[in-house]
């Protein structure tokens, strides 16, 4: 039996986490944290979990948060590397689903998060989580970070092309649009239903802190430095991310061709599915599937990709999820499928 604890688990990404483990029986809930919330019974905010989670938020303390196997930090960027020194005493195993150790660079982290790091000595001991990319690493790690939502569908929809030489690794544009339970539970005017309804926005054009962290992992995993143009949407839809990328070939090549080559790399990825249609977010809402496809657009000598999550399945908790079977030697398809 896995003992597991959630340190902020009132958001969106700690609900979906206690979803899908609430219904594991190798599993056991064993803290569920949220200072704001704290106090307050899981049912209060997440009625859909009464009967399923029977706990109560508590604040985060590590004196008495119990030892646990594994331990999940759903906190926003910024807060993980505050509680993550004193967490790692207490679990076996911590997976982050923040941003705060995906990018190994400190600098690097201060220019696009906007603060300094506060743990930088733990930057080398994490591993970024993509089990696609990175499995055996996940399987040796105790602390694992979780990859970013946007990423998690850029990355995954370009390592295939860019491994095998396909398209160039700069010049690349990628168009993401989500849907706004990915900006989080908090209240704010910007998010309220009148100013989301009806419209499509984009927003931290250029400047998204997402940017570093495609590029980073694209290129620990081609060899070559990768550059990326980013532009993130908001539309009004509850969750999901389609994403949209083109790339400028190195050489002709047809539709046939790139299919084969996604489906050859992602042979043995079991969530991730190479589709003959252009996918959709209806077919990935939660599941912790990326459906992706690849095609060309001959007139301007342009590979096209298009890949579709769900943004706080395989793009938050259900990746998550997927990094601690790995980490604790189950089968990652265990409790997802």
């Amino acid at each position: 039996m896995l003992r597991v604890g959630i340190v902020g688990a009132s958001g969106y990404s700690g609900a979906e986490l206690m979803r899908l483990l609430a219904a594991r029986e190798d599993v056991v809930l064993e803290a569920v944290t949220a200072n704001a919330s704290a106090g307050q019974p899981v049912k209060a905010l997440y009625p859909a979990l009464a009967g399923i989670v029977d706990l109560e938020f508590r604040p985060f303390d590590p004196a008495t948060f119990p030892p646990v196997d594994v331990a999940f930090v759903a906190l926003p960027s910024g807060q993980g590397m505050a509680v993550m020194p004193a967490l790692l005493e207490r679990a076996a195993k911590v997976i982050d689903l923040g941003g705060d150790f995906r990018l190994k660079d400190p600098a690097l982290y201060e220019q696009f998060y906007r603060h300094p790091h506060t743990a930088p000595s733990l930057l080398p001991r994490a591993v970024y989580g993509l089990p696609e990319l990175n499995g055996a690493a996940i399987r040796a790690a105790t602390l694992v970070a979780n990859p970013g939502c946007y990423p998690t569908s850029a990355i995954l929809g370009l390592l295939p092309a860019l491994a095998a030489g396909i398209v160039k690794p700069e010049g690349i544009v990628i168009s993401s649009v989500s849907g706004i339970s990915g900006a989080g539970r908090s209240a704010s005017v910007e998010m309220s239903f009148a100013e989301l309804n009806e419209n499509v926005r984009a927003y931290k054009v250029g400047v998204h802190q997402h940017v570093p962290e495609i590029e980073s992992v694209l290129r620990d995993g081609t060899g070559a430095p990768v550059t990326v143009s980013f532009v993130p949407h908001l539309v009004p839809i509850t969750r999901g991310i389609h994403t949209t990328i083109s790339a400028a070939w190195t050489a002709p090549v047809t539709a046939d061709e790139l299919r084969e080559v996604y489906q050859t790399f992602y042979a043995a990825a079991p969530f991730v599915r190479v589709t003959e249609s252009f996918p959709q977010i209806q077919s990935v809402v939660r599941t912790n599937f990326c459906d992706l496809h690849a095609t060309v657009d001959r007139r301007v000598n342009r590979v096209v990709i298009l890949s579709v999550i769900d943004n706080l399945v395989k793009g938050a908790a259900g990746q998550a999820v997927q990094n601690m079977n790995l980490m604790c030697g189950l089968p990652e398809t265990t409790g997802l499928r």
